[in-house]
């Protein structure tokens, strides 16, 4: 039986916006109050786990657990009741990565399936599943309207889009475009009609026109072992996370150019941003801190501790 101090906490997480941040060292997913950033409860994360997003009312957490394509599961936690309740078996879809929430459904990468997927909370079944036919398919973008699909497939050095259209008797089609970007393309984001891919070996920047579905301009932006670019809810800057390295890296959009490099630790992975664009939260993985930037002075202000080698984060607004 829950104690009235736990029923109290729950009916508060129902209410307050929170941040998630998995562990890889411990196996654990955190929930962080972000006005405190004070652990709120850690549950068991499974194996490995990479990415982790919330559902679209904040009840329900999902995991991807890699293992660079040993694993096949997504792990579920119920946010509310603070704990981990199960998982979903993606069967031959193995190495399950990027993850989104989006028009009430879960999708996914499947990189050792070369594949992206579609789950049905409400039907507990996996709707929809197409191959991309690339290597390491890995990060996962859909839009509002769920007519488009983009993923990154890191060791193709490409990005593939996916528009829906209409079809015969047996549903939609999907057109299916490969767009060559650099090497170890991986992190990427997108706004309004631009995406932005960090490459990871190469150390550049690809800036794609979404509706000419082509790199127009390639950025010598430093970036070597890149892992996440992820722009401000404003659009107005980019940052960018390298593995194997003492900085991040924030790009003014608009010039294209390198505005600050902000000492944050020996390297770093996951990034997330609050809603209203004035913190960033990222994960120095090999110092097994999350470092706050304040995205208006561009300071690192606080470090929370969420657990060993932090990574994938998501944030939970609630309705």
């Amino acid at each position: 039986m829950k104690t009235i101090s736990t029923l109290f906490l729950a009916i508060g997480l129902l209410r307050a916006d929170t941040l998630l941040v998995l562990s890889k060292g411990d196996l654990t997913l955190a929930i962080v109050d972000p006005s405190t950033l004070k652990v709120i409860a850690r549950m068991p994360s499974g194996p490995d786990p990479h990415e982790v997003i919330a559902s679209a009312d904040g009840k329900t957490a999902y995991i991807s657990n890699y293992g660079g394509g040993a694993y096949h599961t997504i792990t579920v936690v119920d946010l509310i009741a603070q704990k981990t309740t199960g998982t979903i078996d993606l069967g031959a879809l193995n190495g399950p990565h990027g993850l989104m929430f989006v028009g009430g459904k879960l999708w996914f990468t499947a990189e050792g399936a070369k594949v992206v997927g579609s789950y049905d909370p409400a039907t507990k079944q996996i709707d929809l599943v197409l191959g991309t036919g690339q290597n390491r398919t890995h990060m996962v973008y859909v839009t509002d309207d769920l007519k488009r699909i983009i993923t990154s497939d890191v060791a193709s050095a490409t990005m593939t889009i996916l528009d829906k259209s209409a079809g015969g008797r047996g549903g939609p089609n999907w057109d299916e475009v490969h767009v060559p970007v650099g090497r170890g393309a991986e992190g990427f984001d997108v706004r309004g009609n631009e995406l932005w891919a960090a490459n990871a070996q190469d150390g550049t920047i690809s800036i794609m026109d979404l509706a000419q579905k082509k790199v127009t301009q390639t950025l010598n932006a430093n970036v070597n072992s890149a892992n996440r670019l992820k722009f401000t809810p404003d659009g107005k800057l980019a940052l960018v996370s390298v593995l194997n390295g003492a900085d991040l890296s924030i790009f003014d959009v608009a010039t294209r150019t390198l505005k600050k490099k902000v000492p944050i630790g020996h390297g770093a992975a996951g990034i997330e941003m609050n809603p209203d664009g004035s913190k960033a939260y990222v994960a120095c993985t090999p110092d097994s801190y999350v470092v706050v930037v304040d995205l208006k002075t561009l300071e690192v202000t606080s470090h929370l501790d969420a657990g060993k080698n932090p990574d994938g984060m998501a944030w939970v607004k609630r309705p």
